[in-house]
């Protein structure tokens, strides 16, 4: 599809929407209303957590369809890739609701594969779709220092940057449709090593009796220091099990690398021991909880 290339950039276009405003879509919201003067039009399939969004002039839609009507741009942050698929391909999904020239992004963690079916859908009504999943957990959203990785067509993505920037410190174009949820998976893949190693570590110096808020100083300019050990640690240290990111989700985020490794005939061991840890608490109480909530099951096994 040709796309105009032109000056204008995204913030120039009045018409924003928004679906999906949990514990990272309300604060990544609040930085795109930053570079909108207009009002910016949100749904979430629970309306009570769009509240603080809406007492901020951001105006109720009471479905995706409604959306799609109203915006030019439409950013999605949710669960599942079931519910990306439902929110886009269904029959009235934002696929078939949108007008002509309407940019859809996709901030979810999914799967590769349904993201290059979007795309191929959109292009086919004159669409246009990014997949720009995210990394940064609830700190990197309530701070605007998100890494964001996009997939799809770089004029496209040249328009929707000014609103990325708003909500990250770290935007990359990685190619073609699909390309931004490989790096995000690659991404969790990563993590998945270094959440089960600052738990373990943290495990280790409980039983020797070295006090923790001294290891954690000790330890986090070192080799051993990472992300999870500056930010998730002090949280395990106070008990503080809330979710920046769900268990559940990183769950779900593992099975879907573990997919695609499996079609491309690779065989990763960490990542599938540290899956089948998180999975022993799927469908229990424990998977709400943060993906630091990986120190209770470890102390519980």
């Amino acid at each position: 599809m040709d796309i105009k290339n032109n000056n204008n950039n995204s913030k120039n276009r009045k018409s924003i929407g928004w679906i999906g405003t949990g514990v990272m879509g309300e604060s990544m919201c609040k930085y795109v209303m930053n570079q909108e003067n207009s009002g910016i039009y949100v749904y979430n399939r629970t309306k009570s957590k769009a509240q603080n969004l809406l007492d901020k002039d951001a105006i109720w839609c009471e479905n995706p369809q409604e959306v799609a009507q109203r915006a030019d741009i439409i950013f999605t942050i949710i669960g599942y890739p079931k519910d990306v698929e439902e929110i886009y391909l269904s029959e009235n999904g934002l696929i078939n609701s949108a007008k002509e020239g309407t940019i859809l992004v996709d901030m979810t963690t999914s799967s590769p594969t349904l993201a290059k079916e979007i795309y191929d859908k959109g292009q086919e009504r004159e669409i246009l779709v990014l997949d720009a999943p995210v990394t940064g957990g609830d700190i990197g959203a309530k701070n605007g220092t998100l890494v964001i990785m996009v997939g799809g067509d770089e004029k496209v993505f040249e328009e929707v940057k000014p609103y990325f920037d708003e909500m990250g410190s770290i935007v990359s174009f990685m190619g073609k449709a699909g390309l931004g949820q490989h790096t995000k998976l690659a991404n969790q893949i990563g993590i998945a090593g270094s959440i089960i190693g600052t738990c373990e570590a943290l495990l280790y110096a409980t039983k020797t009796g070295i006090n923790l808020e001294q290891f954690i100083e000790t330890i986090k300019g070192g080799s051993a220091g990472s992300w999870q050990l500056t930010n998730m640690a002090p949280r395990i240290i106070q008990e503080n099990f809330e979710p920046g990111f769900y268990i559940k989700h990183f769950i779900k985020d593992m099975k879907l690398a573990l997919d695609e490794c499996e079609k491309m005939n690779i065989t990763l061991q960490g990542l599938e021991l540290v899956h089948s840890i998180y999975s022993k608490v799927k469908d229990t109480d424990l998977e709400n909880l943060g993906t630091q909530g990986l120190y209770k099951i470890l102390k519980e096994m």
